[in-house]
Parts: structure tokens; sequence; C-alpha cells
């Protein structure tokens, strides 16, 4: 075989291990990843930019390098990924948002995001942009922009979303690492349904800079195939930059060395049920209910507990609250961008409606609905307060829904959101909370078909679960699982 196939299931790691060791150079690893790209895409649709060239040019200058050039020690260097068309700017290129009239004018940003340049930093080299929905505004990755993704593992199945288009292109060996984010499960959803890790990291880990506020409900990192991936790159990104509103407490020591810490017997409580009384598939209670049985064997405690605001059935309008407001904003910046004001028709519908919604609420409401958020949030951390070390929880209520489950009627343009809400309850209360949470994909059901699970830790304490996460990984391996299509 040749080196497309050679490294197409390595992680980023390996593949920085190679282009260090002189085994492979940043140019071949590139291509490998570029051949990938074009000849597995095309039923999967994950990839909606492609800037091959500008990355083979990249590639180029980074193998001229002299071996003592610092950038050749940067942990990713040579690496091929991508970037999630949503909100994050790389100077000189388009982006979209997943939205038809962006697509049609292509403005190009006009500077790199924070992250973005902590990327490249990293050695990191981006290829294009992947497939989200417009405005990241659902949990399945179908934008009318560019259609919809499909998810690797079964064709006629979702992604997952908002970062689904980063999630099939893992999944499916076209890269080993891609960027993604969450506003309310948006990492986690994806890894769920890919089978990846989704590690969403706490509220001020990362910089949201020099555009966005950290104090939001999104926050940003990668879908990866290993935990050490996404330990290393969080070492790579983590920390404030000028400006920030919320800054999260430094990590006594590096991320990847927690990958071999041991994390001592925890205190961890089980959520196996549906937190506000809607149906939880049997597929995703057999997925919690093993890896509670796994971590007890592994010797931490697992006890059948979860916070109670859980069950408050008042958090969601208070969530959709902020989100709509969000999705206002969003068109509002799209605008801009487009030289012109945006209206209905270049909107879809399910935005568009919550953008309206988002109008009608004053400020007083919307500030008594921050209020309410804020004491919800206080609820929440109490209970990690009170004692516990984790909480475990499915990542969704259900697996992989089939493509085209969250369409919305012309007469009733926000049922796909109220058949979202079903789908992904357990994710946004800690976009809320700004919680650290990761999604593992510890169990495949019996279509073939990865169901995650999620763990949550204090504000804070990435590093508790990289040590768990990097534990259960050891004692049930999952990187050699790929989709039959593949």
């Amino acid at each position: 075989m040749g080196i497309t196939e050679d490294t197409r299931w390595l992680d980023a790691t390996a593949q920085a291990e190679l282009v260090a060791a002189g085994d492979a150079t940043a140019v071949e690893l590139v291509d490998a990843a570029i051949e990938r790209i074009e000849s597995l895409d095309e039923p999967i649709n994950a990839v909606t930019m492609r800037w091959f060239e500008r990355a083979r040019h990249q590639a180029e200058a980074f193998d001229m390098l002299p071996t003592s050039s610092p950038a050749r020690s940067a942990p990713f260097a040579g690496v091929p990924f991508l970037l999630k068309d949503l909100h994050t700017h790389m100077a000189g290129m388009p982006l979209s948002n997943g939205n038809r009239a962006m697509k049609q004018v292509r403005p190009l940003s006009t500077h790199d995001s924070t992250l973005v340049s902590r990327f490249h930093e990293a050695g990191l080299i981006v290829l294009g942009r992947t497939n989200s929905p417009e405005l990241g505004s659902l949990p399945v990755t179908e934008p009318l922009a560019y259609g919809p993704t499909r998810n690797p593992w079964d064709l006629g199945r979702t992604p997952g979303g908002s970062s689904g288009g980063a999630s099939a292109a893992v999944a499916s060996g076209m890269v080993p690492i891609a960027h993604a984010s969450d506003g309310g499960g948006s990492i986690r959803i994806p890894a769920s349904c890919t089978g990846l890790v989704g590690l969403k990291p706490t509220q001020g880990r990362l910089s949201m800079g020099p555009e966005r506020d950290e104090s939001g409900l999104s926050t940003q990192l990668c879908v990866s195939r290993t935990v050490r991936d996404t330990a290393r790159l969080l070492d790579a990104v983590h920390g404030p930059a000028v400006g920030d509103t919320v800054i999260a407490p430094p990590p006594d020591r590096p991320y990847s060395e927690e990958l071999t810490a041991d994390p001592g017997s925890l205190r961890i409580g089980l959520l196996d049920a549906h937190p506000t009384g809607g149906e939880l598939h049997s597929d995703c209670v057999d997925a919690v209910r093993s890896a509670a049985a796994m971590l007890d064997r592994l010797g931490h405690r697992v006890e059948t507990a979860h916070p109670a605001v859980l069950e408050d059935r008042s958090f969601t309008p208070r969530f959709m609250a902020m989100w709509a407001t969000a999705m206002a904003i969003g068109i509002d910046t799209m605008s801009k961008m487009v030289g012109r004001q945006l209206t209905a028709d270049d909107i879809e519908p399910v935005n568009w409606a919550q953008a309206e919604y988002a109008k009608s609420v004053s400020g007083v409401d919307y500030a008594e609905a921050i209020a309410a958020v804020s004491q919800y949030r206080r609820s929440l951390h109490q209970w990690w307060a009170d004692g516990w070390d984790l909480l475990l929880t499915p990542t969704l209520a259900e697996p992989p829904v089939r493509i085209g489950e969250h369409d919305s009627p012309a007469d009733d343009p926000l049922r796909g959101m109220a058949r979202a809400g079903q789908f992904v309850a357990f994710t946004p209360p800690f976009n809320t909370s700004g919680q650290p949470a990761v999604s593992l994909p510890l169990h495949v059901n019996a279509d073939g078909l990865p169901i995650g699970v999620q763990l949550v830790a204090a504000y804070g304490r990435e590093d508790l679960l990289i040590r768990v996460a990097a534990q259960l990984e050891q004692a049930e391996p999952w990187a050699d699982r790929h989709p039959p299509e593949s």
C-alpha cells in the first residue's frame, strides 16, 4: 500500500511522528489526505471548500525548512486538518456559515480568528472547510446551501451536527483530526454519531477572539480518533487572548501528562434515564450502563444519581431564548459580510423563525432569562461541589437519526428544533453551565452504529476527564473500529 492507505487510520500524533522522524514529508501527508477526500467524499459530502493548492504550497514550504527551525518542533507539524464552516475566520479565505447567500458571495475573511492562528502555530495544515448546518442551529448537518452530510457508518443516517462535516471527515479517514465547535452539543453530538472522541472544553478555556465572546454558550476544539490527539491539541491552543471576557483557571500541568495519570477512585453519578421524562432509546441505556460497569471494574464508585436541576423543564425555553438571540445576531453579522440585509429568502425557515422570535423578546425578558440561566448554572455546579467527581450520561437520547428527520414543513418551521429537543437532551445543560464534557465511543449497537457516552466534570477539570477517558480507551480500545463503507 502507498502512504494514502498507510496513513489513513493513523491519528494526528502518529502522523506528526512520521514527519518528525523523517519517515514522511508534510507534502506526502497532505497529498494522501487530498487523495482520500477526492476518493471518499462524494457520497459523504463532508468537505464543502477545498483549498488543496494552498495546502500543498504550505506543506512544500514546511518541508524546505531547516531541521533547526522551531516550526519543525510544533506538536502537529505537517498534519492535514480541516476547519468547520462556522464563524471561524481564516485570512484571505471564504466563510459561509452554511448559508446560501454567503456561499454565493463568498466574502473573504480579513483576519485569522485567534484559534486559527493557534492551529497554524501547532503545525496543522488546513485543506479546506467542512459542512455545517446554517448558523450551526441544528444537531444534524443538512444545510440547503450544500446538502446533507452523511454518516460513513450508514449513509442513510446523520453524522450529527453542527460539526457533522468534521466528524464524517475524521470517521471516514479523510483526515486524522478536524476543528469542531459546540454551542449546545455540537462537538459531542457528532462524536457520538460517528464513533469519535469529542471534548467540549470549559467555558473560557479557549479564546473566542477577536470577534466572539467567551461568555456565550459556545466553545471550540476538535473531533478526533484518540484521547491523546485531543489532549495534545488542547495543550497547543488553550489560554486567553487580549480582551477575553471569561478566563478559565490554568491547568496545573500539560493535558498530555494526564494521559498516563492515575485518576484514583472517583465518585461518579449515573444518569440512565431521560432527564425530563422523554423517551431514551434502549441502545443508549445499554451504552451508559455498560460504561458504568466498566468504570466500576476500574475501581470507581458509580451510583445512580444526578443533579436534580437537570429535570427542570423550564430550562429549554431559557436556553432557546439565548439560542434564538444568537441566530438573530448571526443573521445581522452575515448581512454585513454580504453587504446587504438578508431576508427570509436568504435564510432557512427554522433560523428565520428563531430570529423573528428573538425580536419579540424585550430587554427585560432577556435579562430575566440570563438571571434564570445563572441560577441554573449555580445549581448544576453545586452538585459537583457537594462531593461528586463526574457525571455519566448517554451523549444522545437515540442512535444517529435518518437524514431528513429534522426537516420542518413550511407551516411549522420550528418542528425540527422541537425534534432536536428529544435527540439532544443531555448536552445543552453543560453549555449553559460552562463545564467540560466529553463524548467517548464506548458502544456499538446491533446495527453497527456508534453510540457515545458522556462524562461531565466540574468547571475547569478537563484534566480529570482526560485521565478517565484515557483509562477507558486503554480498557476498551476503539481506534481499530472503522466504518463498513471504508
